[in-house]
């Protein structure tokens, strides 16, 4: 019987998983590429098993009958293009782009103001599709402008839906695809697309998510393509964001890619980084370069230097001389598509076929979907085979323990121990973490000889250690009476043992025999930034240079805690004593006791018991409990302001003695006396992030209205860019000049320890 239920149960789940596969693989994941009639790659060469989609551009409107030509040099290649593709790769789907931009928008608005010549265009188009065997139609370079009537639009579509419609009908072919390559954002000037109409007639939408910043249009360098940046900033992240609120779906969404790039010439060779003074385009008339004649330039003149990829934007970035040249290269490519899997769109397009190199960039976007559709099927076989070992294990062990009068023919339920796997969910290539024993640990610190010892605050004293391979540890032992309580120590090991980056503190394992609690981690040999920021001798080992590594180590870490890692991940203990130093001076972010996960579409979550540090701590978490990003954004201007100043949160400053911290620098910022803040022994003249900016960026973080501080983009955009704008500062939280009271309650709670951690504090 037993047997007989397994077989049952194995087939059904066998049925299930098949059908599943199957489903899944029905999905289709869009690869499109741009196939230009004036480039001079044959439409033989195209690599077509690479590609879902291939597209021809383009096609024109004649002016005065609004039917469809192609320019008569590459007729040929229009008509063979679709069989020749066919032949090549049968699966994929051959379109058809029809250009209707810049100077030719006026034809185009034209021909859909007025019904007669939408007819006239849109049995032109789709007659021409059929002869030529092209499965779809796409517009092509047209943005929301005045000049452009956004009814007379939607109506076109409208229209050239129901005659694709009609005329699959009658043909009894497969409906034409309609498609429209639209600009990166939903609205410009105020004009909006006609939303409505997109969803109903449109199979997809392809973002145009380039050629934001030109050389002949900009005396700054620019990202041409950021994926992220700020909200002043065009990039593809806010646009992307924009089409979403409109209520259309990730699915009618594609992402548009670049296989160019541009040069620049810049004013100062030295001055390289983006928003960096330029004169205009270099090696080009326009500065426009394909990736190919990009990649060729650098070999021969950058005498064996490489592009350095910049992760803020997720660009690639390269100066040779006072040529600066920006554009993806494999690593953009690489987290441009699994920004769009992660954001759930359907696929994306490439323009321009003939920029790539040797199909480097094509076949990194099609490994990322093969690796994915691989990792999906031995998930399932190792489920499957993980099932049948449960089942024929309980088979066996029943029939064992039938045979000895054991067990009853009354079966019991088992309570099942569950594991936590929300890490798992976080980053799925993480190393695994181990379980040390007692004795490996007790051997490694000398029996936590104090000789080991690091140092000691609320949880527990920190051990140094030497593992028997010669492998350096720290041991965070959590003592009896320790404020990171069982909850925090699980959500520790969990979070943190997955997390993967360079300003990111490692956990290597932890250790719970003999009812301890201790933390293993990666040792950091410069110990923490409180060791020097607060001592009047080892300060001075930190000069401005070193200091602004530190600032953008910690930037870069909560970039990947809140942007880059598959969940927004707020800290919450964020302070001088959590910063580490490894051997080369390079911060890490410690602790994770404290942190909680959220889903990419959660803004904030609110809580009852309050935990964190005083004075690093924002005013809408202590009063109702409310948490987000922003949290950490505040932390980290109070962690500016005394980087920069070398001063502590729980001293008193001013005249009178009686201001905080922020007070006190606000007060000195407003009257122009900044620099009576900031530690005497920095100097910025050969910096180009300045002080007083830091100090101004650090005002803005801890402003009162979480809504009105930067987020950590901003942030790190204002602090790399001197001559980008920037906001004067509010009067910070927990102002003596705003609310009397409140500092009197908060005065009354702080310690003298600048460590001192919020246990638990009721909100009001």
């Amino acid at each position: 019987m037993a047997f007989r239920t397994f077989i049952i149960f194995l087939f059904f789940f066998l049925s299930v998983s098949s059908k599943f596969q199957c489903s899944k693989s029905q999905e289709t994941w869009i690869q499109a590429g741009y196939w230009y009639s004036a480039s001079e790659l044959p439409v033989s060469d195209v690599d077509s098993s690479l590609f879902t989609h291939l597209i021809y551009a383009f096609a024109f409107i004649n002016s005065s009958t609004y039917h469809l030509y192609i320019n008569s040099s590459t007729e040929q290649s229009f008509s063979s293009f679709a069989s020749t593709i066919k032949r090549k790769n049968p699966s994929a789907i051959s379109l058809l782009s029809i250009w209707a931009g810049r100077e030719d928008l006026e034809i185009f608005s034209s021909m859909i103001s007025d019904s007669f010549h939408r007819k006239s265009f849109i049995d032109s188009s789709i007659n021409m599709a059929r002869i030529n065997d092209y499965g779809g139609l796409e517009l092509t370079g047209v943005v929301p402008s005045m000049r452009l009537n956004m009814t007379n639009l939607g109506t076109l579509f409208d229209e050239w839906r129901r005659a694709a419609a009609s005329e699959s009908k009658n043909s009894g072919k497969s409906e034409l695809l309609l498609i429209m390559a639209g600009y990166y954002s939903p609205s410009l000037d105020s004009v909006t697309y006609p939303i409505g109409s997109l969803i109903r007639n449109l199979d997809w939408i392809e973002i145009v998510a380039y050629d934001y910043y030109v050389p002949t249009k900009s005396n700054l360098t620019g990202a041409h393509a950021a994926l992220y940046g700020t909200l002043s900033q065009a990039n593809t992240d806010r646009g992307i964001k924009e089409w979403l609120r409109t209520g259309l779906s990730a699915s009618k969404l594609v992402l548009g890619l670049p296989y160019h790039g541009y040069a620049w010439q810049l004013v100062n060779p030295k001055d390289n980084f983006i928003g960096a003074p330029a004169s205009g385009p270099a090696i080009t008339t326009d500065g426009s370069m394909g990736y190919k004649s990009i990649k060729s330039f650098i070999q021969n003149y950058g005498y064996g230097k490489t592009s350095s990829f910049n992760s803020t934007y997720v660009v690639n970035c390269f100066t040779v001389g006072s040529n600066w040249f920006n554009f993806d290269d494999v690593e953009a490519i690489r987290a441009k598509v699994s920004y769009a899997k992660e954001k759930k769109l359907s696929g994306y397009s490439v323009f321009q076929l003939s920029n790539d190199d040797n199909w480097l960039l094509s076949k990194t976007g099609k490994q990322l979907k093969k690796r994915k559709s691989l990792i999906h099927i031995l998930i399932g076989l190792a489920i499957a085979f993980l099932l049948i070992c449960i089942v024929m294990f309980c088979c066996f062990r029943r029939k064992v323990l039938k045979s000895k009068g054991i067990l009853s023919t009354t079966s019991r339920s088992v309570p099942i121990l569950k594991i936590s796997t929300c890490a798992e969910n976080v980053s799925s290539d993480a190393e695994s973490i181990r379980a040390y024993s007692f004795n490996d640990i007790e051997v490694a610190t000398d029996n936590f000889s104090n000789k080991n010892k690091l140092a000691e605050g609320g949880f527990g004293p920190v051990y140094q250690g030497k593992l028997s391979k010669g492998e350096q540890i720290a041991v965070k032992r959590l003592s009896k009476t320790s404020h990171q309580g069982v909850e925090e120590f699980k959500n520790e090991v969990t979070l943190t043992a997955r997390l993967q980056h360079v300003n990111l503190v490692r956990v290597l394992g932890f250790c719970t025999e003999r009812e301890e609690k201790m933390l293993i981690y990666e040792y950091m040999p410069n110990k923490s930034l409180n060791f020097y920021l607060h001592d009047p001798v080892r300060r001075f080992l930190l000069d401005w240079r070193k200091r602004i590594h530190i600032i953008e180590g910690i930037i870069q870490g909560l970039l990947y805690l809140q942007e880059y890692s598959n969940f927004t991940i707020i800290h919450r203990d964020l302070k001088v004593s959590n910063i580490l130093l490894d051997e080369k001076m390079n911060p890490k972010i410690s602790d994770f006791g404290m942190a909680r996960l959220f889903r990419k579409d959660e803004l904030e979550a609110n809580t009852g018991r309050i935990v964190g540090t005083y004075g690093y701590v924002p005013p809408e978490y202590v009063k109702k409990g409310i948490y987000s990003m922003k949290y950490d954004v505040y932390s980290f201007g109070v962690l500016l302001l005394q980087i920069i100043s070398g001063k502590r949160t729980a001293c008193y400053y001013g005249p009178n003695e009686n201001l905080n911290l922020l007070e006190h620098a606000y007060d000195l910022w407003k009257d122009g006396d900044g620099m009576e803040f900031i530690d005497s022994s920095l100097d910025d003249s050969s910096s180009s992030c300045k002080l007083l900016r830091c100090m101004q960026v650090a005002l803005l973080c801890v402003q009162e209205n979480p809504a009105e501080r930067p987020t950590m983009l901003e942030v790190s955009f204002l602090l790399k860019n001197e001559t980008a704008p920037i906001s004067t500062p509010k009067r910070p939280a927990f102002s003596i000049k705003k609310d009397e009271d409140e500092e009197c309650v908060l005065k009354s709670n702080m310690c003298s320890v600048d460590d001192a951690t919020i246990s638990q504090v009721v909100p009001r």
